[in-house]
């Protein structure tokens, strides 16, 4: 009778083991998605093709594996594209509307196109998302003017990563925010400003690319080069962190927005879905330092991410 208690308290303890162990096996680090921009180095050339083995990750300072890469032309058009456009600017934005009016139509045939205002820290949505380009450029309107509509672009950048207009989480999420950069709330040029790194945690954490287009037009005595210099480095960090880029040209507006406009329709034709596991990673699901390299970058212009949102399989994102 002994014996066969024992039997069984030793079988129970094994089936405990077993599981421990099989959960342990099972939870092999963290996990996360990065879209990444590789074009080609020549604009006539094709668009590089590149393997998991070319390639070499650090997240949070670590070696990661690549899961895999896919070309966003392989998987077909799963763009969502958002234009925000800053209502504080003046009307005078209103001779590039042709130019942005331009690139919504010329986006992939199967990309949803949304079109938003920033106005008093949020992103006012014109149109949702939606395939139809006739709707979005009948919502194009001339900007405001006044700028104490929108006090920080970047609680407008916040609260639409928050409230992205689709249940998509698997889509190539980028917006276009066409605006001076500058925080009313802190117009002095600071690199730790809260309110940009909480819109860039909140970007990242969304899964979105940010582009922006710079465009002063408030008319506002109080903003000096100073000031205007200060709200293009911190467009540059927004960009910089989620695999974007800043257009700008000194500190005057620029004649066209065409030239800008159309490589980023090159780029959003060019963008990749890396995904990844950080084997070393056992901490809680956060945002963190990410580094990519590609071995044929010699050859290709690549732009990708500085932050990462990581977590564990059981604490995956939802919307």
């Amino acid at each position: 009778m002994k014996a066969m208690v024992s039997t069984v308290v030793l079988l129970a303890a094994a089936s405990m083991f077993t599981g421990v162990a099989a959960q342990a096996q099972a939870d092999t680090g963290a996990q996360g998605q990065a879209l990444i921009t590789v074009m080609p180095k020549h604009d006539k050339d094709p668009s590089p093709k590149i393997t998991p083995d070319e390639i070499k990750l650090m997240v949070d300072g670590k070696p990661a594996n690549v899961a895999g890469i896919t070309s966003s032309q392989t998987s077909g058009s799963n763009l969502e594209f958002v234009v925000l456009l800053d209502d504080s600017s003046r009307s005078s934005l209103g001779i590039q509307l042709g130019d942005i009016e331009h690139f919504i139509l010329s986006l992939p045939p199967n990309a949803k196109v949304a079109l938003g205002y920033m106005q008093y820290g949020q992103a006012q949505m014109v149109t949702p998302l939606t395939s139809d380009r006739g709707l979005v450029v009948k919502g194009l309107h001339l900007p405001g003017g006044a700028s104490y509509t929108n006090g920080s672009p970047y609680f407008c950048l916040s609260e639409l990563a928050k409230h992205w207009p689709s249940g998509n989480l698997h889509a190539q999420r980028d917006v276009l925010m066409v605006t001076d950069g500058i925080d009313d709330y802190e117009r002095r040029f600071d690199p730790e400003d809260p309110y940009v790194q909480s819109a860039i945690e909140d970007a990242v954490r969304a899964h979105l690319v940010v582009y922006t287009l710079y465009w002063h037009g408030r008319g506002d005595p109080g903003s000096s080069s100073y000031v205007g210099n200060g709200g293009q480095n911190l467009l540059v960090e927004v960009t910089d962190a989620t695999g974007g880029v800043s257009y700008w040209e000194g500190f005057g507006n620029p004649v066209s927005f065409e030239p800008f406009l159309s490589d980023l329709n090159r780029r959003l034709r060019n963008q990749y879905e890396l995904s990844f596991s950080a084997p070393a990673y056992t901490g809680k699901p956060q945002t963190v330092s990410m580094r990519f390299k590609l071995d044929k970058a010699a050859n290709a212009k690549v732009s990708a991410p500085q932050q990462v949102y990581i977590y564990h399989s059981n604490d995956a994102p939802s919307e």
